[in-house]
């Protein structure tokens, strides 16, 4: 049961691509995504000339085919099949307003928890950041999300033990800084609130 579509009122197989259980489609965007990277981390290739040299070539194919459809008895392009459908335009709009509205929601400090994790999540992410280049950074991330739900698939009774031996491992050294560092600060007298 195959279900690989783009339109988006159709469903999407995302986890049989991430699991590998469609291993050409996988494998295929894998590869093209390292030819990606490659282009522009390896052979240094501009985005900027990579997009011109795209639209000259489609100009160029469209010019070819435009003036040899009266030669050969081609019919000549429809402008309307490069046009985007306005269902699409109007998803890919309501999709960009959900965002914006959970970006408030978040922003908006009503779950201090989201906040606070949101704020560490995008500090982490631009120390990090700042390490790679963002072109590698995306790479490393898809390269990540391409591989490890297929390990842990494979290996997840190995994972959650060591999962489970970490987290036991961090609550010891939290209770131990607890008791050496945190107990020993001084505090001082509580003072009570004035209730008015």
């Amino acid at each position: 049961m195959k279900r690989y579509c783009i339109h988006p009122t159709t469903t999407f197989a995302v986890a049989d691509i991430l699991l590998w259980r469609d291993k050409t489609i996988t494998g295929s965007i894998l590869i093209g995504f390292t030819l990606i990277w490659s282009l522009f981390e390896v052979m240094e290739y501009n985005i900027v000339t990579l997009l011109c040299h795209i639209s000259m070539s489609i100009m160029l194919i469209l010019f070819i085919w435009s003036m040899g459809a009266g030669f050969v008895d081609w019919n000549p392009p429809d402008f309307r099949a490069f046009m985007i459908s306005d269902s699409t335009f109007r998803w890919l709009c309501g999709k960009f307003n959900s965002m914006l509205v959970k970006f408030y929601e978040i922003s908006s400090g009503k779950d201090f928890r989201n906040f606070f994790l949101a704020i560490t999540f995008l500090w982490i992410l631009s120390v990090i950041g700042s390490y790679f280049s963002s072109l590698n950074l995306l790479y490393l991330g898809f390269v990540c999300l391409a591989t490890l739900p297929a390990l842990y698939e494979r290996y997840h009774n190995e994972v959650d033990y060591l999962v489970r031996q970490g987290n036991q491992d961090m609550k010891k050294l939290y209770n131990k800084f607890d008791t050496e560092v945190l107990n020993k600060i001084p505090r001082g007298p509580v003072k009570q609130k004035k209730k008015f």
